[in-house]
Formats: structure tokens, sequence, C-alpha cells
């Protein structure tokens, strides 16, 4: 996990309750490296980016990234620590770009970026203008979840450790309390909290709710497929002792 010196609170949950993943790094890295026409540098492109977490790993491994994402703060953020290396960003919404630049060799989808959108429609816009993009015989991935550990530690469940940063005269707590399974979403509440130091009274818990709509690795083919993609075999990413695994779904131009 990377926290800058004086960032926005937006910056900070971000960082601390996604950068510290690397388990998927791994796999993007060799996509990317089969993904490189001629054993060259692959020309990437990165949806849902955040603060760069896997923009900057391909950068220093010396492919060419563009980091795409709707959150101008995490953008910059990125654009800071990309420093010299050949990463661009883009503010712009992942159902809805388009880009100067045109014939991208692999198009990433990480995390569970793609499991925030909602229904088959949003999701066929992602897919048609990540198609527009890539050169023929390019790459689509996306990561997913499905099989998760559910738990609810104000019931009395045990949860994940929280996460946690010192920042100038404070501390800042993010934790998991609740994970849901329903029909259709997997839903995700966590509880952020602010303690300064020096005895002054802490801010006010804020609650955060996430839903992951459940998606499988048939039903995305035939959606794949109905955007012009064609599907391949998914790969996998193991689980970690703080992460669930998750399948990454592959399709080409």
């Amino acid at each position: 996990m990377v926290v800058t010196d004086s960032p926005a609170l937006g910056v900070i949950w971000h960082d601390l309750e996604c950068g510290g993943y690397d388990a998927d790094l791994p796999l993007w890295r060799e996509l990317a490296g089969e993904s490189a026409p001629g054993g060259a540098s692959a020309r990437v492109l990165d949806i849902g980016c955040g603060s760069g977490r896997v923009a900057l790993d391909l950068a220093r491994a010396g492919h060419l990234v563009t980091a795409l994402d709707a959150d101008g703060q995490l953008l910059a953020v990125l654009a800071e620590r990309a420093g010299g290396m050949a990463v661009e960003t883009v503010e712009a919404d992942a159902r809805d770009f388009s880009l100067q630049r045109q014939g991208y060799d692999l198009c990433l989808v990480p995390m569970q970026t793609l499991q925030l959108l909602r229904g088959p429609d949003e999701r066929a816009a992602l897919f048609t203008r990540a198609r527009a993009h890539l050169r023929p015989g390019a790459r689509l991935a996306c990561a997913i979840v499905s099989d998760v550990d559910c738990f609810d530690s104000r019931a009395g469940g045990l949860g994940p450790s929280p996460e946690r940063a010192k920042l100038g005269d404070a501390l800042y707590l993010s934790r998991a309390v609740r994970v849901q399974r329903r029909e259709h979403f997997i839903r995700i509440e966590r509880e952020r909290l602010v303690l300064p130091s020096g005895g002054a009274p802490p801010a006010p818990v804020e609650h955060d709710v996430v839903e992951l709509e459940i998606l499988t690795e048939a039903g995305l083919a035939q959606e794949l497929r109905a955007a012009g993609l064609n599907p391949e075999p998914a790969r996998t990413i193991g689980e970690t002792y703080e992460h669930s695994g998750s399948e990454v779904i592959l399709a080409h131009v």
C-alpha cells in the first residue's frame, strides 16, 4: 500500500482498501508479456486504474500504459507517482470513452470493476468501447470474484483486521464489518475511522457499502460474443490470507 503525504481523503481510503493487493500483478504482467508484439513493450489500457496499483507495476516492467478512471483525484496521484514512467492518464467513464490513441495490445479491467457496473447494458458499453480501442487479435481481461467468505462482525462473527495508515497527526482505519452473498449481489460493508493524535475526539465513523453483481464465466461469454469479442478460457488468481481468489475472464478481438 502507498499513501501520499497529504492526499485527499478519498485517495487515503482507496489506497488503504485496494492499494495493498498484489496477488493479481503476476498475471497482468504475464498477459502484457504475451500481448507484446515481437517481445517488445505492450501498449496496455488499464480501465478503473484508481491510484495506479496495476498501471505503475506494468510501467515498471517496461510496458506503455494508458490509465483510465472517472476519479480525477486518483488520477492526479497516479500521475505524481508515475514520475517519468510511460503512463498516460485519462479521466473518463468506462462505459463511454473515446481515446485519441487506438490499437492497444491489451485492455485490463482489474479488481472487481466490471462487477460495479449495473446490468448487461452497462457491461456491453464497456466491452464495445474496449473492442474499439484494441488491435486485431488483442485481448480484453476482466477480473471477477464470485466465491467469498461471508461474515458479520456486528453479530459477533470474525472479520479481517482493519487496514491502517498513519499520516501526519492522524491514524486512518478501514475495516470490512459485513460481507453477504445475496441472490444477485455480493454486499460488502465497511467502517472507516480517523483517529487524531493528542487526545482529540475521533471523527464520526463513516460507513461505506459496495455491491458487486454476481457474474459467471458462461454468462459473460455470451455478452462478450454479442460485443464482437471471442471468449477464451478464464484464468485464476489464487486466494490469499486476506483476499478471496478471483477469475480473469479473457476474450480477444
